[in-house]
C-alpha cells in the first residue's frame, strides 16, 4: 500500500492478529497506546481492530521487512468536525499509531512512519488536514508530531479515559506547507 525508506505499510490481516496480541499486552506499548490497565486479548483485538462495519483502514507497519507496528486512518465524520471545529466542507482525516516493537523506538522511524502516512493522505486522499489528538502529556509523540510539521491547535480537556482517568490531550493538525 505503502512504501517509503525501509518502511511497509499494509492493511492488517488476520495473521496479523497474534502480533497485536502480544503488542497490547506488553505494558511498555500500554503506557502510551490503550492504558497498562487494558490488556488485549484475542477476542479484544478482534473486537477492535477488525470490526466489519468500521470506515477506518488499519494496518501493519513493517521496518526493513520485520513486524513493528500499527496505524490507522479514517475520513472525520460530521460529529468529529464539529468537536474539532472544522467546516463541514473540508476534508479532514485522522491517524492513530504505535510502533509495538520497544527496540525500534528513539530511531526516527516514528517520524518516517507519521510522514510517510500524511504525505499519502494529502496526495492520495485530497485531505486538507490531518490530525491526531495525543494525551498532552506524552512529550516523545507531541515532539514527533511536531517534527512531522503538526501544530498543536486546542487542548481537548479531559478528553480520553486511559489508566483509570479522563486524560487531557492536544489536537495537533497538519495542513500542508
Amino acid at each position: 500500500m505503502m512504501n517509503g525508506n525501509g518502511l511497509q505499510i499494509r492493511r492488517l490481516i488476520e495473521d496479523d492478529k497474534s502480533l497485536l496480541v502480544k503488542w497490547l499486552n506488553d505494558p511498555r506499548v500500554l503506557q502510551y497506546y490503550e492504558g497498562r490497565d487494558n490488556p488485549h486479548d484475542l477476542q479484544k483485538v478482534e473486537a477492535h481492530f477488525y470490526r466489519p462495519d468500521d470506515s477506518g483502514v488499519r494496518c501493519l507497519v513493517t521496518y526493513e521487512e520485520i513486524s513493528i507496528g500499527y496505524i490507522q486512518f479514517y475520513e472525520l465524520g460530521e460529529e468529529a468536525k464539529q468537536e474539532y471545529g472544522y467546516s463541514r466542507k473540508l476534508r479532514i482525516y485522522g491517524t492513530d499509531q504505535f510502533l509495538g516493537e520497544p527496540g525500534y523506538w528513539g530511531r526516527g522511524i516514528g517520524t518516517q512512519l507519521v510522514q510517510l502516512m500524511t504525505g499519502y493522505l494529502m496526495r492520495e486522499k485530497g485531505a486538507d488536514a490531518v490530525v491526531m489528538d495525543p494525551q498532552a502529556w506524552n512529550e516523545r509523540a507531541l515532539a514527533c508530531y511536531e517534527k512531522c510539521g503538526f501544530r498543536r491547535v486546542r487542548l481537548l480537556p479531559r478528553h480520553e479515559w486511559h489508566e483509570g482517568e479522563l486524560r487531557d490531550c492536544w489536537l495537533m493538525e497538519y495542513a500542508g506547507k
